[in-house]
């Protein structure tokens, strides 16, 4: 068994569409990034990279690369998907949590963990998906940004 962990944040900005777990969240504010800038699945990704050894998100999507400009980062999990099976390794479960002030992201948790789900094929009840405050402290705090945090603990599949 392996364990890996992950986290991103992005800066909300006016403008961009507000994309967390594959689902657009209205909202006034959106993240920035070069991606749709999913900080969930991005923490996801680099949880299930960490977890097999694979290096980091950036090292396979990099933002400097204008084929992934405003891409789907549900996309950019699916292929993390397939080299996680090239390696023989499946997913037993995910458990992530996203830090953001506003807005509530209660509404939309099983709307994400099933996105989520069909993108790495694994049961709806593998993914579970957390939402907190921080209180008003820092950058999330104060409303300028929403960060998640992601760990998976995957499987040698049998041949």
């Amino acid at each position: 068994m392996r364990i890996g962990l992950g986290s991103d944040v992005h800066q909300l900005v006016i403008g961009r569409k507000l994309i967390l777990g594959g689902e657009k969240i209205p909202y006034k504010l959106g993240l920035l990034g070069h991606s749709d800038a999913d900080v969930l699945v991005h923490a996801i990704c680099d949880a299930l990279l960490g977890a097999a050894g694979l290096g980091d998100i950036g090292e396979y999507f990099p933002d400097s690369d204008p084929k992934f400009k405003n891409i789907n980062s549900l996309k950019l999990l699916i292929q993390i998907n397939l080299l996680l099976k090239k390696k023989g390794l499946g997913l037993i479960n995910l458990d992530a949590v996203i830090f953001a002030q506003a807005p509530k992201i209660s509404p939309f948790k099983q709307a994400m963990q099933k996105n989520i789900a069909k993108a790495l094929e694994v049961a709806v009840d593998c993914i579970n998906i957390k939402a907190t405050t921080t209180e008003g402290l820092g950058l999330i705090g104060k409303g300028e940004g929403i960060g998640a945090q992601c760990v998976v603990l995957l499987e040698q599949l049998s041949n």
